[in-house]
């Protein structure tokens, strides 16, 4: 659950950067696209190089990949005011066929090779030996899964403990306000919207570091549409991303775990295989309750113009 939920609460954190802000990001699906593909060719290329060290600096590559991607999304919804849901549309189809035709490129065929250097599996020290609780969730996992609950943290003190935070909301629910108050809003959206490509980024390549270890055209299988759906489930709010994205990743386990476990091993796989996707509709129909996006979420804004 934990391990999966990694992949989600990145990519959510970073469509609450960009939605706080104002701008939709449906595109947090391209932008995983993306993190995955650079992840996994930095670390084929790179493995012999920088060794236990290259999942990890394969992630910061695809960081940097998501976030000069994401600037397409940034220049097409703020500075020429289009339409924020088409853009972030293209996105994803762009993500996919640019990625596809270099795998063609560079492999030769429709799928990378496996990569050998990924994540190593640790058990966090004394955490690990609480009794019960710890072989749980401290025991045999990985590192860059507990930094993205940290992360959630201070993305939550970032946006409500800072001045930058502050900005970022002011601009999301009222920008022309923000700007009255000398507030630059293009400056914060452009920033709001490159560090949800870099978030994105990151979330691609962690799962497919850590559960493809290839990168084909299904490897990112609606991944980021369910970061989307942690993200409003969780009420744009860092901490209700986190736990909506740790709820989905539990909804996925099922589908991988659920045939050896008693009360689902007479479920019909397809069941098990679709259930995360259920579980979403479900979580969001039923149990979610009013939540209203920022007031200028998905609106350009155009100086001086009410």
């Amino acid at each position: 659950m934990i391990a999966l939920a990694a992949p989600l609460i990145f990519t959510s954190l970073g469509g609450v950067f960009s939605e706080r802000a104002g701008v939709i990001n449906i595109g947090l699906e391209g932008l995983m696209v993306i993190g995955a593909f650079t992840g996994i060719v930095f670390n084929l290329m790179l493995a012999d190089v920088f060794g236990e060290w290259t999942p990890w600096l394969a992630v910061l590559a695809a960081m940097i990949a998501g976030l000069l991607f994401s600037i397409l999304h940034a220049v097409a919804c703020i500075t020429f005011r289009a339409d924020q849901t088409v853009s972030g549309v293209a996105i994803n189809l762009l993500a996919v066929g640019l990625t596809m035709f270099l795998v063609k490129l560079i492999f030769d065929k429709g799928q990378t090779d496996r990569i050998t250097e990924t994540f190593p599996r640790i058990d966090v020290p004394l955490l690990s030996d609480i009794p019960f609780i710890g072989p749980i969730f401290f025991a045999n996992g990985y590192y860059i899964v507990y930094i993205a609950i940290l992360i959630s943290f201070v993305v939550w003190y970032v946006l409500y403990k800072t001045p930058f935070g502050l900005r970022i909301r002011a601009v999301g629910e009222h920008p022309m306000a923000a700007d009255t108050m000398g507030v630059n809003v293009t400056k914060i959206r452009y920033a709001a919207v490159l560090l949800s490509g870099a978030f994105g980024g990151i979330g691609g390549a962690i799962y497919a570091t850590i559960f493809s270890n290839e990168f084909n055209h299904a490897t990112i299988n609606g991944q980021g549409f369910m970061a989307i759906a942690a993200m409003i489930f969780g009420k744009w709010h860092p901490i209700g991303a986190m736990g909506a994205a740790l709820f989905f990743g539990l909804a996925q386990s099922l589908s991988i775990v659920g045939s050896s476990l008693p009360f689902f091993k007479d479920i019909p796989s397809v069941y098990l295989l679709i259930a995360p996707y259920v579980l979403t509709i479900i979580a969001l129909t039923g149990f979610i309750g009013r939540a209203d996006a920022p007031k200028a979420s998905g609106q350009p804004y155009i100086k001086g113009k009410r």
